[in-house]
């Protein structure tokens, strides 16, 4: 099975490692990510993912630059589908997380991150993105039902809100159903 999707612009992030033996993924993990805080477009997110971005570029990235971190999946505003880690190798997009008394998210899951922000609606681009990404990812890994897809505020509730309140969850589960 090949762990990169078809479709989607691969740019390999070396944030990532080998899951731990004899763990089944079973959970996704919805994310949204905008860099700048609250704008969208450019490249800034890939460079994150690629350990890339530039710390004098923008106040905000001088806090972040040094961070080491990914996602298997980035989907733009208008669609786009990139992905940086094979989906069978743990990316680094959880951080300490906890679901149903399981720790370390990443050990078992696949984080899609959506360009966006807890304040701003995504777009309907990104929710077909998202519908069909969603649909080839459980084809793949049965075990991803639907109660075993969460945002990341349900398995890092202190540190987390994303992906927030204007993230449509009816429209999106509906969509999966379709």
């Amino acid at each position: 099975m090949n762990p990169w999707l078809e479709g989607a612009r691969h740019i390999q992030s070396p944030n990532w490692d080998d899951r731990p033996i004899n763990v089944a993924i079973d959970m996704l993990v919805i994310h949204n990510i905008s860099l700048p805080p609250g704008e969208f477009g450019g490249d800034w997110i890939e460079q994150l993912f690629i350990n890339r971005l530039d710390p004098d570029h923008h106040p905000y990235f001088a806090e972040i630059a040094h961070l080491r971190v990914s996602s298997h999946f980035l989907i733009r505003r208008d669609g786009e589908l990139l992905q940086f880690v094979a989906m069978d190798k743990r990316a680094w997009h959880a951080g300490v997380s906890c679901f149903k008394g399981h720790h370390n998210c990443n050990d078992f899951s696949i984080g899609i991150e959506l360009e966006g922000s807890d304040d701003q609606p995504f777009t309907p681009a990104q929710y077909a993105c998202l519908r069909t990404t969603t649909l080839a990812i459980q084809s793949r890994y049965p075990n991803i039902t639907a109660d075993r897809i969460v945002g990341h505020c349900d398995i890092a509730p202190e540190r987390k809100t994303d992906p927030g309140p204007c993230f449509d969850w009816d429209k999106y589960r509906f969509s999966l159903k379709c």
